[in-house]
Parts: structure tokens; C-alpha cells; sequence
């Protein structure tokens, strides 16, 4: 297959690209030219904006593409420019997020709706925009919009989890990984009962091609993620064994931590995020599986 990926150098889209290639498919890779590792596979590149897309019609047509894979709609006027310069028999799979979800929402909200776990008929939010006024340029973001726009035209549309693995540049296990290097005797933690789905990245990767490879998928919504969660308290063991640190884990009232990173890594204040102690969870449930 003839694959047209939208972003396709970092993190996710990096390990998309990899695994589609190894499975034999032709790639072209539409972006920016910021981020262009040395190390991704042979492919064509097609340097441009999403929002020109429209405008390069000939160049998209010049590689023919069967399919298009869309890493990074954030907006509705991502996914519609995008839609506007394909043809209407493209094979179409978007990747959102699950953060689309009420008990998502919910904790924003600093409340609880659902039980866990969720699937892909659990409801998902009213409210839009949800990460308006923390950080200027999310102020359009809405996964719903992407999706409602990428529905229309029978695509898959992948929700994903907190995804971890190489090239992450959230660096999720950075709070913890700090005090290890900085050889703390004890880390500050909260209850860390907060419940999210995470995914390896590679394993997200094939679970992206496989959908885009099947008919059965076309105009369906999948959340991709591991099939037990550990909760944060838990995953934070994990990462310190992993790290053959001896460093102890000190249990800390809630009140007495500061603000910690925000799930999404869209926090406004970047030197909070550096100073925080690990623990601080939102109250709730988010979505089973982003």
C-alpha cells in the first residue's frame, strides 16, 4: 500500500513509520522538516504545512496514495484542510486520543462519572476545548472535531493511550528519573490511585497498521492500549526497578505536595513541572485506555 503520513518524525508517528515499513509499504512523509531523524526509514518527504496541503494537490498526486495516515489533526481545521486535499476514495485512519472521554472530563472537572473500564461506546464529553486558556496554541484543540470530521468520510479513528517508550519528548517518567539521577534517598509520592491506560509505542504502531490494513476497521472507532493498568503508585515501582533504584518511595499527604505535571503534558508552567514532587493525581478516573 501507497501510505501518505501526516507528521511521521517523532515519537508515535516515528514508530508508525518504522513499523509500516517494515511491512512493505511506500511511504510519503508530510511535515514541517523540523524534525527529520536520521535514522527513519528510506522514504519520500514532502516538506509543507498541513494548511497548504490544498495547495499541493499535484504533489500528493504525484505519489498517488492509497492511504493516508493523519498523526497530528488537533483541530477541526487540521483535519478538514487535510480532507480537502485527498480524494474521497482514500483510505483514511486519524489517530485521537483518550481524552475524549467524560471520565477524562470528569477529572478535569475534579469529579467522578464512570466506571472503569471504558470502551468505545463509553461517553464521551460535552463540554469542548479542553485544554482552552492553559496554553495559547491548544486553544483549538478538540479530538471530537477531528474525529466527527474524519468519521464523515469512513475513516478508522485510533484512540490512544499514555504512550511511553523511545523518542517520548514529554519524557512522562521524568519526575522520577531526575531524583534517581540526582541520587535522592527518598521520593515524595501521593496515594497514586489514578488510573490510566498506558501502550508501549511499538505496540501502538502495530496496532495502527493492523487497523489501517483491514477492512473490517473502515469508518470504526478503536482504543488501542494494554489490556491491564497499573496505577500511577504502582508504574512508578516499576520504573524505579527498572532503573535499579534504591531509592524510597515516602509516602506524602496531598496537601503537602506541589502541583505536578498535568496528565497531557499541556501544563502552562513549565518550572512548576521541574519542581514537583511525583504524586500529585487528579481525583477520579480518566478513560480506560489513551
Amino acid at each position: 500500500m501507497r501510505v501518505m503520513v501526516l507528521g511521521g518524525t517523532r515519537f508515535i508517528g516515528a514508530a508508525i513509520v518504522e513499523e509500516l515499513d517494515a511491512n512493505g509499504h511506500e511511504l510519503l512523509l508530510v511535515h514541517r522538516g523540523e524534525h527529520e531523524p536520521d535514522d527513519l526509514p528510506a522514504a519520500d518527504h514532502l516538506h509543507a504545512d498541513r494548511h497548504d496541503l490544498p495547495h499541493l494537490r499535484g504533489a500528493v498526486a504525484d505519489f498517488a496514495p492509497d492511504a493516508l495516515v493523519d498523526t497530528c489533526a488537533l483541530s477541526r481545521d487540521d483535519a478538514e484542510g487535510t480532507l480537502g486535499a485527498v480524494d474521497g476514495d482514500l483510505r483514511l485512519l486519524v489517530l485521537s486520543s483518550m481524552d475524549v472521554y467524560r471520565a477524562f472530563g470528569a477529572v478535569l472537572a475534579g469529579a467522578e462519572t464512570d466506571p472503569v473500564p471504558l470502551d468505545e461506546t463509553s461517553p464521551v464529553r460535552r463540554e469542548r476545548y479542553p485544554y482552552r486558556g492553559r496554553e495559547e496554541r491548544y486553544d483549538d484543540y478538540e479530538k471530537l472535531d477531528v474525529e466527527a470530521a474524519y468519521l464523515a468520510r469512513a475513516a478508522t479513528v485510533c484512540r490512544l493511550p499514555m504512550v511511553y517508550g523511545e523518542r517520548d519528548y514529554q519524557r512522562r517518567e521524568e519526575p522520577l528519573l531526575r531524583r534517581v539521577r540526582a541520587g535522592r534517598a527518598r521520593i515524595p509520592v501521593g496515594a497514586g490511585t489514578w488510573l490510566w491506560t498506558r501502550g508501549y509505542v511499538r505496540d501502538v504502531a502495530a496496532g495502527v497498521r493492523l487497523a489501517l490494513e483491514s477492512e473490517a476497521t473502515v469508518g470504526e472507532v478503536l482504543n488501542l492500549g494494554e489490556g491491564r493498568t497499573w496505577s500511577m503508585l504502582l508504574w512508578a515501582r516499576h520504573v524505579l526497578e527498572a532503573a535499579d533504584a534504591t531509592a524510597e518511595r515516602r509516602p506524602t499527604p496531598a496537601v503537602r505536595l506541589l502541583e505536578g505535571p498535568r496528565p497531557a503534558g499541556l501544563d502552562r508552567d513549565r518550572a512548576a513541572r521541574r519542581a514537583a514532587p511525583l504524586g500529585r493525581v487528579a481525583p477520579g478516573q480518566p478513560a480506560g485506555a489513551a
